[in-house]
C-alpha cells in the first residue's frame, strides 16, 4: 500500500467516524459483581476514545454488564475510576462505554485524545523528500575486478531491499486497516450517545450510607502500626455512584499511618443504590474506619 494511499484512507475514516479512537495499550482493571460480590478482571487496553476504551481481558463479560474500570492514561497523574457498560463482547475482547464521567474526568479525557489525534495526524503529514547527494569526484584508480563486481551486486542488493520495504508496508497497511475495522463494527452496535438529566450529587449522613452496605471490606490492620499500638479513627471523604460503587474516597482526618489502610478497605465497599424521587443519584458522604489494636 503506497504512502498517498494510506493518507488517503486516514482522512476518508476521520471523516465517516463519529469519535476518533487512539491507539493505547495500559492497563485496565475491570470490576464486575458476580452474585452481589466484587469481582476483579484483569485486562489490557486496545484503544480509547472520548466516550469508550476498547479491552482485552482475562475473564468474561456480558454485554449490558454495568462495570468499574480503573486505568491510567500515559503522562498523566493518578488513576482513572471510572464507571462503564460493556456494549460489544467476542471471545475476551470487548468495547466499553463510559457512563456517569465527572467534568474533570471528561475534561481529561477530551485533552488526552485531541492531544494524540493531533500528534498522529503530523506524524502521517506527508515529508519532503530528500535530495540526493551530490557525485562523489573519483580521485583514485579503481581495480577493473573490484569494480566490476560491485556493479554486479548493486540492482539485486536494491531489489531485495524494495522487497522488504514493500512487504512492510502491505503488512502494516493490512494492520492498520484490520484495526479500524473492529472499531467501526463496535461502533456501529453503540447508539448515540444522549446527555441524560442527571440529578445533582446528594449529600447523605454516614449513618444512613452505613444501613445501605451490601459488601464491605474490612481494612488491613498495618503491621508497623500495631507495633508501635497506634490506633484511632479513619474518616473518609466519599463520592457514591448511582449504581453503589464507590467513585472516590478522599482523607479527612485520623492516623497518617492507618489512613493507606483505610483507602485500600472503602474503595471496594459496595450499597444499595440511594434513590431521590425513585430514582438513583450518586451520595456524597463520609464514613469512619476504626482501627483498635489487640
Amino acid at each position: 500500500m503506497s504512502t498517498a494511499a494510506t493518507q488517503a484512507r486516514v482522512r476518508e475514516v476521520t471523516n465517516t467516524r463519529r469519535v476518533p479512537r487512539i491507539p493505547l495499550a495500559v492497563r485496565a482493571d475491570v470490576t464486575v459483581l458476580r452474585f452481589g460480590i466484587p469481582c476483579s478482571i484483569p485486562g489490557r487496553s486496545v484503544s480509547i476514545g472520548e466516550r469508550g476504551l476498547g479491552v482485552v481481558l482475562a475473564g468474561e463479560v456480558q454485554p449490558g454488564d454495568s462495570v468499574g474500570l480503573e486505568f491510567r492514561l500515559p503522562d498523566t497523574e493518578g488513576r482513572l475510576r471510572l464507571q462503564a457498560i460493556v456494549r460489544y463482547q467476542a471471545l475476551l475482547q470487548c468495547g466499553l462505554e463510559f457512563l456517569n464521567l465527572t467534568s474533570e474526568q471528561q475534561s481529561l479525557l477530551e485533552r488526552w485524545t485531541r492531544k494524540r489525534e493531533a500528534a498522529t495526524a503530523k506524524a502521517l503529514s506527508p515529508v519532503a523528500p530528500l535530495q540526493p547527494p551530490a557525485p562523489a569526484t573519483v580521485t583514485t584508480a579503481v581495480p577493473l575486478v573490484e569494480t566490476s563486481n560491485r556493479k554486479s551486486n548493486r540492482p539485486g542488493f536494491r531489489g531485495s531491499l524494495w522487497i522488504v520495504l514493500t512487504g512492510a508496508l502491505l503488512l502494516g497497511g493490512f494492520g492498520w486497516w484490520h484495526w479500524h475495522r473492529a472499531w467501526d463494527e463496535l461502533e456501529s452496535q453503540i447508539p448515540a450517545s444522549q446527555t441524560p438529566l442527571q440529578q445533582p450529587p446528594a449529600t447523605v449522613p454516614a449513618e444512613v450510607m452505613q444501613e445501605l452496605v451490601v459488601h464491605k471490606v474490612e481494612p488491613i490492620y498495618p503491621e508497623a502500626a500495631r507495633q508501635a499500638n497506634i490506633q484511632g479513627v479513619v474518616v473518609l471523604d466519599v463520592a457514591i455512584g448511582p449504581d453503589g460503587t464507590v467513585l472516590d474516597v478522599r482523607p479527612i482526618s485520623g492516623p497518617e499511618e492507618l489512613t493507606a489502610a483505610a483507602l485500600d478497605a472503602v474503595k471496594w465497599w459496595r450499597f444499595r443504590p440511594y434513590l431521590v424521587n425513585g430514582q438513583p443519584v450518586q451520595v456524597n458522604t463520609s464514613l469512619a474506619v476504626d482501627f483498635r489494636g489487640n
